[in-house]
């Protein structure tokens, strides 16, 4: 892997991300946390996700693949309805029983979707632990948080309720929660959200997971608590020894953690890399359309948005060819009958779902397909 944050601390991105993730990471530093081992962990081979409605089937994830390597940060990316989320229940096996689930789930060899449901709880939260997006739903209002951090560890563990308290105490400890033998004692609403998304990484990581899936940690979180939490999470990723899942819509939060990038649109991916060449080089529009769309610092916010124009499609009714081709800059004839593949492209280890990626690897800039109308006149 080539350097990165992880080594020496030179994320060489472009000014814009690199803008958007110094304005999200104020004091957050990464050059402490461990490169990936060449383990593999985690498989994920051709997972689809279908929800039966009386509208029609929902296909919510369509064909996604990846693997993570341990004390690797893996970031997922895309905009909400992408898949993002279900694709990473389905690993925990949260989703409910209506969803139809095709694919393999491999952890350390062993396929998950396989296994009987007594077999899947002994990994979840153990092996496999999960930070949810809002910690105020996903925690017990009317439970103290010592009982709720305690009740995770005694559900895989047979130890003394004392035992599982002091366990709890040591990760609140860990996660930096101030007077932590006292705050075992409180509820979730005498917690503010930082503190309350500090607790939900304290029972992720209470039995020592070998992988977190984080779903958008920092959501509704203000910018300096952002860069807490996150640099809370990589230390504790660090300290037993974790890989990470990162499951966000914000770029300049992978941009700064994570060592590779999956990309999702419409329920598949549409491209795959390790971060800085995603980032420099995108070779799927969609991202590009990304990277284009975040703020920069120069220019002191005179700069308009270029926003990517159009919405989504629906994941009942997907249109033919690519799914993205109603909204691309690129699109040509055999972008709306022929739906291309995740293929590898002109640099190694980078695969994007595009037949004209080569047009995007010739552009100086290739956020320049998504100029608005007044730069264009410009």
């Amino acid at each position: 892997m080539p350097a990165g944050p992880y080594e020496d601390g030179a994320h060489e991105l472009s000014s814009h991300v690199t803008d958007s993730a110094e304005e999200v990471h104020v004091g957050l530093t990464l050059d402490a946390v461990r490169p990936p081992s060449s383990e593999e962990i985690l498989k994920v081979e051709d997972l689809t996700v279908e929800f039966p409605t009386e509208d029609g089937v929902v296909r919510a994830v369509r064909g996604v693949s990846y693997s993570l390597r341990e004390r690797e940060v893996l970031g997922i990316v895309g905009e909400s309805g992408s898949g993002k989320s279900v694709s990473s229940l389905a690993v925990m096996g949260l989703l409910p029983k209506s969803a139809r689930i095709r694919g393999r789930i491999l952890f350390r060899g062993d396929d998950m979707l396989k296994m009987s449901p007594r077999k899947q709880r002994s990994l979840r939260g153990r092996k496999i632990a999960m930070v949810f997006q809002d910690p105020m739903t996903a925690l017990n209002p009317v439970y103290t948080i010592g009982d709720q951090l305690a009740e995770a560890v005694l559900a895989h563990e047979l130890m003394p309720r004392k035992t599982a308290l002091a366990r709890a105490k040591e990760m609140l400890d860990l996660v930096g929660i101030p007077q932590a033998e006292a705050r075992l004692r409180s509820y979730p609403h005498e917690f503010s959200g930082g503190m309350r998304q500090r607790a939900m990484i304290a029972m992720a990581v209470i039995n020592n997971p070998d992988i977190i899936i984080a779903d958008e940690p920092t959501t509704a979180l203000d910018v300096t608590v952002q860069a807490q939490i996150l640099e809370k999470l990589l230390e504790v990723k660090d300290a037993v020894n974790a890989a990470i899942v990162l499951i966000t819509h914000d770029l300049g939060v992978i941009a700064g953690m994570a060592h590779r990038v999956l990309v999702m649109y419409a329920g598949r991916p549409v491209e795959l890399g390790e971060t800085d060449p995603v980032f420099e080089e995108p070779r799927m529009p969609y991202t590009a359309g990304l990277l284009g769309s975040i703020p920069s610092l120069e220019g002191g916010g005179a700069s308009r948005l270029r926003p990517i124009k159009g919405t989504p499609p629906s994941l009942i009714n997907l249109p033919s060819g690519c799914p993205f081709s109603p909204r691309c800059p690129l699109a040509t004839e055999v972008c709306r009958t022929e739906e291309p593949p995740l293929a590898e492209t002109d640099s190694g280890a980078h695969y994007a779902a595009c037949h004209h990626w080569d047009r995007l690897a010739a552009a100086e800039d290739p956020t320049e397909f998504f100029r608005t109308e007044s730069e264009t006149v410009a």
